[in-house]
């Protein structure tokens, strides 16, 4: 369940429909700071771990075989990866 967003201050991010559909979901949306790329640091390593480790891991036939592949890559992310952060955990374990 989505209960809050984090964006950053991106003009698509500041329209009325944006604001709107949230609010009709009962989600709360947060801002970054301007100038402030170390907010944005964990989410984009996880990018950089998505396009490395799943989006681009071998060629897919389509992108309907690479969305059936996200699930399996989430659960190995999530409860078997080791993460240096974590110190050598996997995010589970928190």
């Amino acid at each position: 369940t989505v209960e809050r967003v984090l964006t950053d201050n991106g003009a698509c991010y500041k329209s009325h429909l944006w604001r709107d559909t949230l609010a009709a979901s009962g989600i709360a949306h947060k801002r970054t700071r301007p100038y402030r790329p170390q907010t944005n640091g964990k989410v984009e390593r996880f990018n950089r771990t998505l396009l490395d480790e799943w989006a681009y891991q071998r060629p897919y036939t389509s992108n309907q075989e690479r969305t059936e592949a996200l699930p399996d890559f989430l659960h190995a992310y999530n409860y078997h990866r080791c993460h240096t952060a974590l110190g050598g955990q996997p995010p589970i374990t928190r």
